[in-house]
């Protein structure tokens, strides 16, 4: 790790979880970021699900929600990513604080409840990047939906085709009744 990297990530872990989220975002849309590029070999190459992935290993929804940072993203040295959750409508989410460190774990505690911009605005954005691994989206439901199913699938006709593929979340724990879509 560089000095600029261990001054940037210092600076981060003095800001609120959150903020500091949505700071490392802007620099990576902004190209502020240095960014490995595609990380492979004939040994970490993989197959799965009809994917060509240059390595095994990806960056889980939850991170990009918004679709904001494909593109820098697809360079980062993934294998591949995937954005979102996306819902119908955008969302605020739940109450700050949602984002809760836990530093002697090196870990988060995520429980945003699927606050994005929409999937008209992820859609856009899906679009319009240039993707260098596979992208996936994490397909979500608005939390005062009557018919979460039915969220779903109208997230897919509009983002579905700006991905290669997508997951369905049904076990939110943020989202009530959401793990219901389960059984």
């Amino acid at each position: 790790m560089t000095l600029l990297e261990r001054i940037a990530l210092c600076g981060l872990h003095r800001l609120d979880p959150e903020t500091a989220h949505g700071l490392s975002l802007k620099a990576l849309s902004l190209g502020l970021a240095p960014l490995p590029g595609i990380v492979t070999s004939p040994r970490l190459a993989t197959r799965l699900a009809g994917l060509d992935l240059p390595n095994p290993v990806g960056l889980a929804a939850g991170y990009d929600k918004n679709a904001e940072a494909v593109t820098p993203l697809t360079r980062a040295g993934f294998g591949f990513i995937e954005v979102g959750a996306a819902t119908p409508r955008a969302q605020p989410g739940n109450a700050r604080p949602r984002l809760f460190r836990l530093s002697e774990d090196r870990a988060v505690i995520n429980r945003f409840g699927f606050n994005n911009q929409g999937m008209t605005a992820i859609a856009t954005r899906l679009a319009a990047a240039r993707r260098a691994v596979p992208v996936g989206l994490n397909l979500g439901a608005n939390k005062d939906s009557a018919d979460r199913a039915a969220d779903f699938a109208t997230v897919l006709r509009t983002c579905g085709p700006h991905v290669d593929f997508v997951t369905v979340n049904v076990s939110s724990p943020n989202t009530e009744k959401l793990r219901d879509l389960q059984g």
